[in-house]
């Protein structure tokens, strides 16, 4: 059975559990704190460690240069150095995690992962445009890739051992990703879709179609194709039959999912629940569906991810 790979949660709510408040409304979101509490930032990747993870995302998702120098008014040379900051701060709760687990060995080969982050271009906007990729019908692909092109070489150079492009509303943004991924051909990436249902992209299209083109595109460095952010109820149709069906009748694709709590963006706007919103997911029909990565994202605290491990452990036990 290949490795399954566990993910760390949703990055602002742990967060606000170390600087005492609800982090919403800000158009750098987590990313400010880079800036303003770096050390609550490097207590929840900690945290996130601590709950079992193999792989921990930088606090990059809404972090651009463009947006870092506008919101934090500080020089293009400054936000490059923020992002490699997030990195190390990213690096060294690795190091810590691994010393606690064991002084007496450096553990090389099963040290925590770290992904950079890089988030779709409507979060940067911060019009809400992210729930529905709207602009990737009025954006050119080659502005889109010079768009992200600073993030992601700034990640890269800084050593991260893959990206997460990850809430990718739309088909443009997705396609420019890839481009750009072919820049840096020695880079590994997932790649990961913002859904509206248990059918559609953001943007209207159809998930497993574009899933699957998209992983026919690239496979010698993608990762993994799935969905993020979205309600646990939608994961099971949008990835069911993706492997052995006629759309990749030819090929095995590894699958990523991490869901929010419950929240939607159905209406276009971000529906939140509450913190306890029960939780309740399918993990071992995912896992059978070939996913190889699993994690949470909004509202998925470290007690979650902890669960999460507990199950997918029991599900690889069970079938070896």
């Amino acid at each position: 059975m290949p490795t399954v790979r566990v993910l760390d949660g949703g990055f602002s709510g742990q967060l606000s559990r170390h600087v005492g408040t609800k982090i919403d409304g800000d158009p750098l979101w987590t990313a400010r704190f880079l800036a303003t509490d770096p050390h609550a930032v490097y207590a929840t990747h900690l945290d996130f460690l601590r709950a079992g993870v193999d792989i921990i995302e930088t606090n990059t998702y809404q972090a651009s240069v463009p947006g870092l120098m506008k919101h934090l008014n500080i020089s293009e040379r400054e936000s490059l150095d923020l992002l490699a900051k997030a990195v190390t701060l990213a690096k060294k709760a690795v190091d810590v995690y691994t010393q606690e687990t064991d002084p007496q060995k450096p553990h090389i080969d099963i040290k925590p992962m770290v992904a950079g982050s890089c988030g779709p271009y409507g979060a940067y906007l911060h019009d809400s445009s992210e729930y529905t990729g709207s602009y990737g019908k009025s954006i050119s692909r080659q502005e889109l890739i010079d768009w992200h092109r600073p993030r992601v070489q700034a990640l890269l150079d800084a050593g991260v051992d893959l990206l997460a492009l990850e809430t990718i509303p739309c088909v443009e943004e997705a396609e420019a990703l890839l481009e750009l991924l072919r820049e840096f051909p020695h880079a590994r990436a997932w790649l990961s879709f913002s859904c509206q249902d248990g059918q559609l992209l953001a943007d209207g299209s159809v998930f497993q179609e574009v899933a699957v083109r998209c992983y026919r595109t690239l496979p010698s460095q993608i990762v993994a194709i799935g969905v993020n952010c979205i309600d646990p109820k939608y994961v099971t149709p949008l990835l069911k039959g993706i492997n052995g069906s006629a759309l990749s009748a030819d090929l095995f694709v590894p699958l990523i999912v991490y869901p929010n709590r419950g929240g939607c963006s159905e209406t276009g706007k971000w529906i939140a629940v509450p913190d306890n919103h029960s939780l309740n997911l399918p993990i071992s029909e995912w896992l059978a569906m070939g996913v190889h990565y699993i994690g949470g994202c909004c509202k998925i605290f470290a007690e979650d991810v902890k669960t999460i491990r507990s199950k997918v452990d029991q599900y690889c036990a069970n079938m070896q």
